[in-house]
C-alpha cells in the first residue's frame, strides 16, 4: 500500500504548476482525476511535439492521471465536475483569478458544503492586490521576483533554464496538501490553501534578498561562478576543458592550495586569506588557479580534487545526464506508457524503501471520461 492510497484528487489544471503538484501526489498512490477541455485539453499538450509527437512538458507532468474532458461552462459539464468534487479529498485549480468562483468551484462554495475538503488555488500573484489579474508566465514572475536581475553574466541578465516559478509553487502546493491531510486526520477539518508563483519563488530568493537589503548592493551576476564564495565555479585546465569546483571553508582552501595547486603559499597570500577577500580579488584568484591547473588535463584535475576531498563536477549536457553512471548504478530509471508508446523517466527523488512508485500511463485527452463519470454516477450504465 502506497502512502496516499485511497486519496482522491480532482484537479482543474493546466500548464506546469498545478500538474507538477498533483503528479507528486499520484507518484505516492493518490488517484488524480485531471479535468481538461474537450478537444485540445490542457494547453501544455501543444507546447511541442518532441517526445514521439507528444509535448515534453506534458509527459513529464501528467503520468499516472486519469483524463476527464468536460465543458465546464455547460450545465452538464459543471454538474459533472461538481459530482466528482463531492467525492474528492483534494481539489486543485490554477485557472485565472476568479474563474473557479464563477464556475461555483471556489473554496467558499465547495468547503461550505464539505468542510473536510482540501481546496488548493495556485495563481500568479495572489487573489487580491494590484497584480491579482496580471498574466503570470514563468519568465515574467522570474523578472518580478528579481531572479533574472541576479542570474547570468555581468553583461547579460538571464532567466533560469527551467520553469522555476511554476515548480516552486507546485512544490509548495504539494507540501501544503500533505500538511493539510495530516491536519484533517487530527481535526476532521479540511483546509483552504492559496499559493502564488511570486510568493513561492520569493521564498527561494532569501539569500539575495538579505544580501541586497542588508548589504546595500545585490549579488553580482557571475555566470556559473558564485557571487559570495570563491573559488566556486568553472576553471579551465590544460586541455582547455573546464572543471567546476567549490571551496566551502578555510580548511578546504588550504588543502586545495597544497594538494591540488601544489602551492601552499597561495593560501597565505594577503589577497586570498579569507573568503570575502577571495571574492573581492576573484579575477586574480582565477588567474592563479588556472596557471596551476594548466599543467593537467580536466580528468587529472578531477582526480586531484577527489583525492584532496574537494567538491567538483564536470559539465554534462542533457544526453550525458540521461546516461549518468550514478543514475544507472542506482536503478533510477523506469518505463511508463503513453499515447505514443513507452517512455522513460526517473523515479521520484523521495524513495520509500521497499515500495515501487506509481509510474502509470500519460492519458490522452478525455480517455477516461465515460468510465469515470459512470463510476461517479454522472452517467447511467447501459
Amino acid at each position: 500500500m502506497l502512502p496516499l492510497s485511497g486519496i482522491t484528487v480532482v484537479s482543474l489544471e493546466q500548464a506546469v504548476a498545478a500538474p507538477f503538484a498533483t503528479r507528486q501526489l499520484a507518484d505516492l498512490g493518490a488517484r488524480v482525476i485531471k479535468i481538461e477541455r474537450p478537444g485540445p485539453g490542457d494547453f501544455a499538450r501543444g507546447y511541442d511535439e518532441t517526445v514521439k509527437g507528444l509535448a515534453s512538458h506534458f509527459v513529464w507532468l501528467n503520468r499516472s492521471k486519469e483524463s476527464v474532458a468536460l465543458d465546464l461552462k455547460s450545465p452538464e459539464g459543471n454538474h459533472a465536475v461538481q459530482a466528482l468534487v463531492r467525492s474528492a479529498d483534494v481539489f486543485v485549480q490554477n485557472l485565472a483569478p476568479g474563474a473557479a468562483e464563477r464556475l461555483g468551484l471556489g473554496a467558499e462554495a465547495l468547503r461550505g458544503e464539505r468542510p473536510e475538503l482540501i481546496h488548493v488555488s495556485i495563481s500568479g500573484y495572489g487573489a487580491d492586490g494590484p497584480y491579482s489579474s496580471k498574466k503570470a508566465y514563468d519568465l515574467l514572475v522570474q523578472c518580478e521576483a528579481g531572479l533574472v536581475s541576479i542570474t547570468g553574466t555581468d553583461a547579460t541578465p538571464s532567466k533560469v533554464g527551467i520553469s522555476i516559478a511554476d515548480i516552486a509553487s507546485g512544490m509548495y502546493a504539494y507540501s501544503g496538501i500533505l500538511t493539510a491531510l495530516i491536519q484533517r486526520q487530527q481535526t476532521g477539518e479540511g483546509a483552504t490553501i492559496e499559493l502564488s508563483m511570486l510568493e513561492a519563488l520569493g521564498e527561494w530568493m532569501g539569500f539575495p534578498l538579505n544580501y541586497a537589503v542588508y548589504g546595500g548592493t545585490a549579488p553580482k551576476r557571475t555566470g556559473a561562478s558564485h557571487a559570495a564564495i570563491a573559488p566556486y565555479g568553472p576553471f579551465t585546465c590544460g586541455d582547455s576543458k573546464q572543471v567546476f569546483l567549490g571551496i566551502q571553508n578555510e580548511r578546504e582552501w588550504a588543502t586545495f592550495c597544497e594538494r591540488v595547486l601544489g602551492r601552499r603559499e597561495v593560501a597565505e597570500d594577503e589577497r586570498f586569506v579569507r573568503n570575502s577577500l577571495r571574492v573581492e580579488h576573484s579575477t586574480d584568484l582565477t588567474s592563479v588557479i588556472e596557471q596551476a591547473l594548466a599543467r593537467h588535463t580536466a580528468d587529472e584535475v578531477v582526480d586531484l580534487l577527489e583525492d584532496a576531498g574537494i567538491a567538483n563536477a564536470l559539465l554534462r549536457d542533457m544526453q550525458e545526464f540521461a546516461d549518468h553512471p550514478q543514475l544507472a548504478a542506482r536503478n533510477r530509471w523506469r518505463e511508463y506508457d503513453s499515447p505514443a508508446g513507452p517512455l522513460r523517466a526517473l523515479i521520484p527523488p523521495a524513495t520509500f524503501v521497499g515500495q515501487e512508485p506509481v509510474m502509470n500511463r500519460v492519458p490522452d485527452v478525455g480517455e477516461d471520461t465515460e468510465r469515470v463519470l459512470t463510476e461517479f454516477g454522472v452517467l447511467e450504465t447501459t
